[in-house]
């Protein structure tokens, strides 16, 4: 009963398109005549996908003023259709209660599909308005379902029976999490507290709509240089630039630099203009803070406050311990001691990077590293420690090769083939390509690619289905896509990637394989929980660099020559290298979050509560968060990532120690541990214990040695692994931190 089970997530569903799988109509005509259909209006959003893979969606007929009717409609169908379960004169079944439920709801989800598009990847000031008006009308729709105590009725006594009722392992575990979701998300309160519940969840939908519209308004801004100011940065980024100081028509010879990760990076990193470099890093990491009318501090205040009030409501301490009920973790503690365990010995490597910037940055009359300083520095070290540079690998990074060389992985580990048919199917931008997706002579799928940045697209990269496939609905071929944010080049010209943001194109593509790949019956039961879903993604990134794909993939883009392997040696030696960065960079992240979510009352004040955690935790002074709060659209863009921004950290504990596996072989493309690892963890998708399943495959729990390793921080001694049992959950973004 997917509908209940994400009610009280609704807009994580919306801005990101994964509500909802699918109901039959000869299911609603059993179900009673409450839910008899209804004329269907022409509007193209309520029509069933048609065309090729199934049917995809009708992206090259949407027009923003059909969402509204369609919303209404798809809405008030889906009503009739839960009413129709709920007001089943028959007793209760798994199959008239929990599978029916199932079922219903697919015009939804179908119109929430490609509205997380336009939301996400082409947003306009139309859109957004759209959003602002319907998120809180669609936050309503799904608490009606899960408030409905008439339903609720019907679901608790299937629970409470359920060990005579001749169930399965997987029927089983569908029936109690629809009813301990349904709990959770308060279906047990009165009505008075029900409505006070619904207009809580009203709000907040409101108010994440309102943190990504300013954090969007502000990354729509841009940086101007000059041809001098820009010395030292590459000419494919100074191309990119060029071409959108061109777009905003700005003087020739003149620069503008996206307020965007993918764009400003670079410039921190190469940038010799050390006054350019701290305008664009402020520019950046005052997103949503500027006290304009895109600041985002009154909306974080409001959010935070309404998050603790629902938890009291619902009987828990805290935001992040209601948040947590549903994870691997299940106790913030167990969290916090991981991420504790890995931040002290990470602040400890920030400092010896520092000492290791003073002798460079003192040849330019620099006497202390500031933020803006950090990563032109490092890159300094680089050089001289490894005699590497991210400029000597660009080259070889070339973006369309990279794409190929993350096909053909998952062809060696996988058996998935990916064959290019752009052109064939509608697409929501130019930009975007498409691949069929096979897997033993079948197709399987169809894979939608959408690279670059634009106005309107939401910074980041993320991953999102359109459809999943799901055994009791018939939904066979999955419809899944990858969204990037990398600078669009002049036309003609390469795109050469950082080694960093390879790694993000192969991360989100490993969110792909996971959903190309599972095969469940039940949709419920086709997602993860907030700390396993990262772990598919981070295990793919590290096929990245191993030599098969580096010798076939890392092809020089004027040469066509591959990565020499004393360049890859190189790379390897240098692996643990900035590690104290990174870490740090994002830990201060996702323990800010953490904190902030454990505070009983959530009365705060954003920017003050920022600074006194980070100076609590002893935070590098030559550093900030990877997300400040003001722009930490994770937290406050939907619930989805509150309170387990630490789940990047809980899943890459399994994912060192996968690599692990993998290594242990000798053979990074090692077919009976990939089997082992496709059959146990990725096609199973959340019908069997996530924690449980992971012993199957490894043996064992994860050790969080291999990570520490990894890293370069020392190991050895106690320290907490994700192997608590859990019930794992809510489907919700799934992303590159």
């Amino acid at each position: 009963m997917k509908r209940m089970m994400l009610a009280g997530s609704a807009m994580v569903a919306l801005t990101t398109g994964l509500v909802g799988q699918a109901m039959a109509a000869d299911a609603i005509a059993a179900a009673g005549a409450q839910a008899a259909a209804q004329a269907v209006p022409n509007n193209i959003l309520l029509q069933e996908w048609t065309g090729p893979y199934d049917g995809v969606p009708p992206w090259d007929k949407v027009q923003p003023n059909q969402f509204a009717p369609a919303f209404q409609f798809a809405i008030d169908e889906q009503r009739r259709e839960y009413q129709a379960i709920a007001n089943n004169p028959e007793a209760p079944t798994f199959a008239n209660t929990i599978e029916a439920g199932e079922r219903a709801g697919q015009r939804l989800g179908r119109v929430l599909a490609v509205f997380g598009v336009h939301t996400d990847n082409l947003s306009t000031p139309e859109i957004q308005a759209i959003d602002k008006e319907w998120s809180p009308k669609l936050t309503a729709a799904f608490d009606e379902i899960t408030l409905d105590p008439k339903l609720f009725a019907r679901v608790e006594t299937l629970y409470n029976n359920r060990a005579s009722l001749g169930l399965d392992a997987k029927q089983t575990r569908l029936l109690e999490r629809t009813y301990e979701s349904m709990v959770r998300n308060g279906a047990k309160l009165n009505p008075q507290q029900k409505a006070q519940l619904s207009q809580i969840n009203q709000q907040l939908s409101s108010l994440f709509s309102d943190f990504n519209n300013n954090l969007l308004a502000d990354e729509g801004t841009f940086i101007r240089a000059t041809a001098a100011e820009m010395a030292g940065v590459s000419d494919d980024v100074k191309n990119a630039a060029a071409e959108v100081a061109k777009s905003k028509g700005l003087p020739a010879g003149t620069y503008a630099i996206r307020n965007t990760r993918s764009a400003v990076e670079p410039v921190l990193t190469f940038g010799s203009n050390r006054a350019l470099r701290q305008k664009v890093f402020n520019a950046f990491v005052n997103r949503g803070d500027n006290g304009n009318a895109n600041d985002n501090n009154a909306n974080i205040a409001k959010i935070v406050k309404l998050r603790a009030d629902r938890a009291k409501l619902l009987g828990y301490p805290t935001h992040a311990h209601w948040r947590m009920q549903d994870t691997m973790a299940k106790d913030p503690q167990r969290a916090m001691d991981l991420m504790m365990r890995v931040w002290t010995p990470a602040v400890a490597r920030v400092k010896e990077e520092v000492a290791d910037q003073m002798p460079f940055a003192r040849r330019d009359g620099i006497t202390r590293i500031e933020p803006w300083d950090y990563r032109y520095y490092q890159e300094k070290v680089r050089k001289a420690k490894y005699d590497l540079s991210e400029d000597e690998i660009k080259p070889y990074l070339e973006l369309s090769n990279l794409v190929n060389g993350m096909f053909w992985s998952a062809g060696q580990l996988y058996g998935l083939q990916f064959k290019e048919n752009t052109g064939t199917v509608p697409v929501f931008h130019p930009d975007v390509r498409t691949f069929e997706v096979s897997r033993n002579g079948q197709i399987t799928g169809l894979f939608y690619l959408d690279t670059y940045g634009r106005e309107g697209k939401r910074s980041g990269a993320w991953m999102t289905t359109y459809r999943s496939r799901a055994g009791l609905l018939g939904d066979d071929i999955v419809l899944a896509s990858n969204n990037n944010n990398f600078t669009k080049p002049a036309a003609g010209q390469p795109v050469l990637v950082s080694l960093d943001d390879a790694s993000t194109l192969f991360h989100e593509f490993g969110h792909a394989i996971h959903y190309l790949l599972m095969d469940v019956k039940y949709p419920s039961l086709g997602g993860s929980q907030r700390d396993f879903v990262e772990y598919p993604s981070q295990v793919n990134e590290n096929w990245l660099l191993t030599r098969p794909v580096l010798e076939r993939f890392a092809k020089h883009y004027q040469t066509g020559q591959p990565m020499p392997q004393a360049l890859v040696d190189k790379i390897e030696k240098a692996e643990t290298f900035n590690q104290g960065f990174s870490t740090v960079e994002y830990l201060s992240s996702a323990l800010v979050d953490m904190k902030l979510h454990l505070k009983p009352d959530g009365v705060i004040n954003a920017d003050a509560f920022e600074r006194q955690t980070l100076g609590e935790l002893g935070m590098p002074r030559e550093m900030v968060m990877r997300h400040r709060l003001p722009q930490f659209g994770h937290l406050f863009s939907g619930d989805s990532y509150s309170a387990g921004y630490y789940s990047y950290l809980w899943s890459e504990t399994m994912d060192a120690d996968t690599w692990a596996a993998f290594e242990e072989t000798g053979n990074p493309f090692d077919k009976a541990t990939a089997d082992r690892f496709r059959t146990t963890l990725l096609t199973t998708g959340n019908e069997t214990d996530r924690a449980e399943a992971y012993r199957q495959f490894r043996g064992r729990d994860p050790d969080v040695n291999a990570l520490l390793k990894r890293r370069g921080f020392p190991t050895g001694g106690a320290a907490p692994a994700p192997a608590a049992p859990a019930t794992s959950g809510e489907r919700g973004e799934r992303g590159k931190r």
